[in-house]
């Protein structure tokens, strides 16, 4: 498994996120973001912070722009999961796309997130051959988002 990871700087943790974030809390989706709740792998406390939601072809999904960061570590490690929006709490199950499931997705991300997510990939566009975009797909996490009451 790739462990590509790309720390945000200054800006982005510290006015962009938190701007996101304070919106997405009182109720405000931008651009179909959420908040992303994630109980810790070691504390067992939540974590948060906010993402793109994206739907693709009747399906929700949820791509790691940054790689591996600790929202997917939780993931991976079976962490519970809930998605935010104002005072709705949507407990859900994430499952990881395999590098070739995520071409369609992460193109459909491209197209609609890369004037704030372009520059983390690589120079690739939604508009890239495939062979580009299966290049660059094992750094960047993507996963199928469904409502636990789904689960069944």
């Amino acid at each position: 498994m790739a462990t590509r990871y790309l720390r945000p700087g200054w800006f982005t943790t510290n006015v962009f996120n938190r701007l996101v974030a304070s919106l997405t809390r009182v109720g405000i989706s931008v651009l179909g973001s959420r908040i992303l709740a994630v109980r810790g792998r070691k504390t067992g406390q939540w974590r948060t912070t906010p993402v793109n939601l994206l739907t693709h072809q009747g399906s929700r999904y949820l791509v790691a722009p940054r790689g591996v960061t600790q929202w997917v570590r939780n993931v991976r490690a079976g962490c519970d999961v809930e998605l935010r929006i104002g005072r709705r709490s949507e407990p859900v199950a994430l499952s990881e796309l395999a590098d070739d499931e995520k071409l369609t997705v992460l193109r459909a991300y491209l197209r609609r997130w890369k004037v704030e997510i372009g520059a983390f990939f690589q120079g690739v566009g939604p508009d890239a051959p495939d062979a580009d975009l299966a290049r660059i797909a094992p750094g960047y996490p993507a996963f199928r988002v469904a409502s636990r009451k789904d689960e069944g």
